[in-house]
């Protein structure tokens, strides 16, 4: 049983050998680590280069984070950062033997010269960091998902939660210098020269356009109203004229309807045929005729629907992004901004998510460098106030966040749905079959109350101005489709009644 030992104790040794190389340790970067905590105690420059970039949790050595809160710590009080200050404030924390002592903070400083390429350093930390953090939710995400008593849509919310703030935290944008934000603004005004004025993206109501210039890159368009107001057909009417007028890829989002509903209102607004008879299939011989031949202009127009209900914003942004790259949208729709969800599981009320929502559809114009245009609810304070209960800012629902968040807030207003005959004007002019599109807050421009013309049975919003126009070419194009037309006589008579009416053919 002697002899037996040892050879048993060899065999033990050589099973437990252990190939490191071939084991796996988490993304670091010790030495970098070390270089930027001893460049901010030989340099204040250093200090000032990096302190917006990296946290204390984002280095690897847990000596690293207590070194660097101390440092972080002189900063915010305004106190200078070097070898001996650093050590006193480990000292009053409690922390200096923990983060090595005065041997190693004396260490750190002697491994760097100069806090040269400090920030490039720091980067690479902060991307040590998020692989980090991604390899730990991956991990959370893999150890719920084989958990069957987990909700897998909170599971989902929760693993969007945590991608998002990893996001929000450390991805962080530098400032730009006077000269380059300079180049930028001439190059845009030369691009703004060339379009005549139009700097953003027309819309197709003239007045409206020149009041804003067309919606404007980064912008967040706040369009709100009480139900029935007709705030869908309004985006619907404005996604048809920039999709087909001026071949704009647009992006719409409906939480309210399906896109085949939304898609036959824009039919319906198309080809001039009721949407209540689109709805029946109840259409004489002309007017499928009329479907199959204006239908054509919005089957190759560039829209893009998303009919997903309950979209979080995390969704919508990564949806958003896809869609930019893919396709190269330039506006984004979304109705409307009430029925979205934060995404996630905190218990924070409705104020808060609304907010959260605003802040984040901001951020999502801003990054992808196009408007953003978000319809919204008003509250029912509108209804019970007297006059022409016309909307006022005070009137959105959770407003606060939304008045805030937003360049533009615009209302629609129709006086006939509160059974009104006339606008409140000097004139007292009829306003049947009229609407007013209402600039409440503009950032970047004036206010104003556009007039235009609303077509209910075709969910239609259309320039006031072009009514009599609009008129000509519907009979024109009845006309041509029931071949009631036999000869120019018929045109000219439509021309008469323009004619008497002052208007141009």
């Amino acid at each position: 049983m002697k002899n037996l030992q040892p050879i048993q104790s060899n065999k033990f040794k050589k099973s437990t050998v252990i190939n490191l190389e071939k084991g796996k340790i988490p993304p670091q970067a010790v030495d970098l680590e070390e270089a930027v905590l001893g460049a901010m105690m030989i340099d204040k420059k250093g200090v000032d280069d990096v302190i917006d970039i990296l946290h204390d949790d984002v280095f690897y050595k847990e000596s690293h984070k207590l070194i660097y809160a101390a440092i972080f710590t002189l900063f915010k009080n305004s106190e200078p950062t070097d070898l001996l200050t650093v050590a006193n404030q480990l000292r009053k924390s409690e922390n200096l033997e923990a983060a090595g002592g005065d041997f190693y903070l004396v260490g750190l400083t002697q491994k760097v010269s100069s806090s040269a390429h400090i920030e490039f350093h720091a980067r690479i930390i902060l991307q040590k960091y998020i692989q980090r953090k991604l390899i730990s939710i991956s991990a959370e995400i893999i150890e719920e998902a084989y958990d069957e008593t987990v909700d897998v849509f909170d599971l989902l919310d929760d693993a969007e939660s945590k991608l998002f703030e990893v996001t929000q935290g450390n991805l962080k944008k530098g400032s730009e210098t006077a000269e380059g934000l300079v180049d930028q603004a001439i190059k845009k005004i030369q691009e703004i020269s060339n379009k005549q004025g139009m700097s953003g993206v027309a819309t197709g109501f003239s007045r409206l356009d020149e009041l804003t210039s067309g919606w404007q890159p980064s912008d967040l368009v706040i369009l709100a109203a009480r139900p029935g107001m007709g705030k869908t057909a309004f985006v619907m009417s404005m996604a048809k004229n920039m999709a087909i007028d001026f071949d704009t890829p647009v992006a719409i989002f409906s939480l309210e309807m399906s896109s085949v509903q939304l898609i036959t209102r824009m039919i319906s607004s198309e080809t001039g045929i009721s949407s209540g008879k689109l709805r029946k299939g109840n259409l004489e011989p002309h007017e499928w005729e009329q479907l199959n031949v204006k239908v054509k202009n919005l089957s190759n127009a560039p829209i893009f629907i998303d009919d997903t209900p309950s979209l979080s914003i995390f969704d919508l942004r990564a949806k958003a992004r896809r869609l930019a790259s893919q396709h190269g949208i330039k506006v984004i729709v979304i109705d409307y901004l009430q029925l979205m969800t934060a995404g996630t599981s905190s218990g924070g009320n409705r104020e808060q998510e609304i907010s959260m929502i605003s802040r984040n559809l901001k951020a999502l114009a801003k990054e992808l460098a196009i408007p953003v245009i978000a319809l919204s609810q008003l509250s029912r304070a509108v209804e019970t106030r007297g006059g022409n209960k016309r909307p006022l800012l005070s009137d959105l629902r959770e407003s606060g966040a939304i008045e805030q968040d937003a360049d533009i807030v615009s209302f629609i207003y129709r006086p006939e749905y509160y059974g009104l005959t006339e606008w409140d004007d000097e004139e007292r002019t009829p306003c049947e079959g009229q609407a007013e599109f209402i600039v409440a807050k503009h950032r970047n421009g004036g206010l104003e109350n556009i007039k235009l013309k609303f077509t209910g049975h075709l969910a239609q919003f259309s320039n006031l101005d072009d009514d009599f126009g609009n008129e000509f070419h519907s009979k024109m194009n009845d006309a041509i489709s029931s071949n009631n037309m036999t000869s120019p006589q018929d045109a000219f008579g439509i021309q008469d009644d323009l004619d008497e009416k002052g208007l141009p053919f």
